[in-house]
């Protein structure tokens, strides 16, 4: 089917046919050689005075986009900022003809010119040379800004880059987070390790799976849901500090704060309690806030300090202070069943015990209430089948989650390191699989092969990268701190 070009489309094209015929063709450029960017121009001229400049013919070479045109202006935008462009019409008229005949906003350019401060005071480039280096075929949007935009800056990325400075500056600070992340973790002395993607078991968090088909093998396998198992059996082999930043896929729903195709830190470390795990993860984001100079920041109408101790909490004490009810004084799955009937609690077929019945208390009631960073603590042992049991209580594993503004950020265990309770744990799961509890790990007999072997006592922590990003950005949805999110078909 012949596309259809509009009235903006069909000019553009005879402009460049046009060029074409001159031999003139931009697209037959190969490179164009720079001495600054919008960002080094500014900083090494900003401070002359418009009559210092006037003496001055340094030779400026940039290039960009342009973004506006007006008379004899230009503003020209960078990877780095924009730029004010000028063209004498008197001494050039050569380059104003080609500015008004050939030159469209969209199109990107190589400028050769001298710095200038127009009677505003205005830095600017007086441009002496202009060439044509890619030719936009299709006109930028006029606005590009509001909530109803929102969907088509998520498909057309591209687009909103080029508009946007505050898009641009969110994927920036996340390049900058995970630099820093790693710098972090490398300065303790962890070592970034990389682990495969596909998996040939389901295990490592309770998520539905994508499936893939592996032809040489002739075997069905799952896209990661995390890096958990290969990084315990680093810990294994004899690797005491180890991390991995890496993408995880799971085939679940979308929202502001889940994407099936994500990314995780996943850290573990020899020899350390599930307490000292807290310490280094109110670490981790005080290094991150420091270094985006944001260590008081507002999110979602909160101000957070990331400077002061983070609360820490148990779950049972959360749900108590809540809603009054006491699950330290609620020993049965009887009694749980009952309170969750009366407080109406929803529940699966899989999800009629106490454990259950308590994780599900806490989303309900407790999760929204952690709005500065609150470490949740003593997790049932229904919803946590790779954690260490609490001595005392057997029915409770030690493992934390982060909370802020309502959200987890990071989910850390003492890591389960008892071949023989892990393998009654996997059991446990195939059971609640065979319930209908889709999310259930499956046996993974050669990580029982592997802590056959001995795992020393581990500390281990996940973190959300996509959510970190969206907090020191203050995104309202994931989709906007993911530079090409999945998206339904347009309509």
């Amino acid at each position: 089917m012949e596309r259809k070009l509009n009235d903006q489309e069909i000019i553009r094209r005879e402009k460049l046919k046009q060029l074409q015929n001159e031999k003139k063709d931009p697209f037959q450029i190969n490179k164009f050689d720079r001495n600054y960017n919008s960002l080094s121009f500014k900083k090494e001229f900003i401070n002359f005075s418009k009559e210092e400049l006037h003496a001055n013919n340094t030779k400026i070479l940039i290039a960009g986009r342009v973004l506006a045109i007006r008379q004899t202006f230009l503003v020209l935008r960078d990877f780095y900022g924009k730029v004010q462009l000028y063209i004498n019409k008197k001494q050039f008229p050569n380059l104003f003809k080609m500015l008004a005949d050939k030159i469209d906003i969209g199109d990107i350019l190589g400028v050769q010119g001298t710095p200038i401060k127009t009677n505003t005071g205005e830095l600017t480039i007086k441009v002496t040379h202009l060439t044509l280096l890619s030719k936009a075929l299709k006109p930028l949007p006029e606005k590009w800004h509001g909530l109803q935009d929102e969907e088509a800056r998520a498909r057309h990325r591209y687009v909103d880059l080029i508009m946007n400075e505050e898009s641009m500056q969110t994927f920036v600070s996340r390049s900058v987070i995970l630099k820093e992340l790693r710098n972090f973790m490398d300065d303790r002395g962890y070592f970034e390790v990389e682990t495969p993607v596909l998996h040939p078991v389901l295990g490592g968090a309770a998520a539905r799976p994508f499936k893939t088909h592996h032809n040489a093998l002739n075997r069905e396998y799952y896209l990661r849901v995390a890096t958990e198992l290969p990084l315990k059996k680093l810990i294994i082999g004899g690797f005491e500090k180890v991390y991995e930043i890496g993408r995880i896929f799971r085939n679940e729903g979308m929202d502001a704060t889940h994407n099936p195709e994500f990314t995780t830190i996943e850290t573990y470390e020899a020899y350390i309690s599930l307490w000292e795990v807290m310490d280094l993860v109110q670490d981790i984001f005080k290094h991150i806030a420091t270094k985006l100079g944001k260590l008081t920041l507002t999110y979602k109408d909160v101000t957070i300090d990331f400077a002061k101790p983070f609360k820490r909490i148990s779950m049972i004490e959360i749900i108590k202070e809540n809603t009054g009810v006491d699950f330290q004084k609620i020993t049965s799955d009887e009694a749980a069943l009952k309170i969750a009937k009366e407080h109406n609690i929803e529940l699966a077929a899989h999800q009629n015990t106490r454990g259950h019945i308590i994780n599900a208390f806490f989303e309900t009631y407790g999760e929204k209430k952690c709005l500065q960073p609150t470490f949740v603590y003593d997790y049932p042992i229904e919803i946590s089948p790779l954690a260490k049991k609490n001595p005392d209580q057997p029915n409770i594993t030690q493992r934390f989650e982060l909370f802020i503004c309502g959200k987890e950020y990071a989910n850390a265990f003492s890591e389960l390191n008892d071949p023989i309770d892990q393998q009654e744990r996997f059991q446990n799961q195939l059971k609640e699989r065979a319930l209908g509890n889709n999310e259930a790990n499956e046996m993974d007999d050669d990580f029982i092969n592997a802590l056959e072997y001995g795992m020393p006592p581990t500390g281990g922590l996940g973190i959300g990268i996509d959510r970190l990003v969206m907090l020191f950005t203050n995104q309202d949805t994931i989709r906007n701190v993911l530079l090409f999110p999945h998206m339904r078909d347009e309509k």
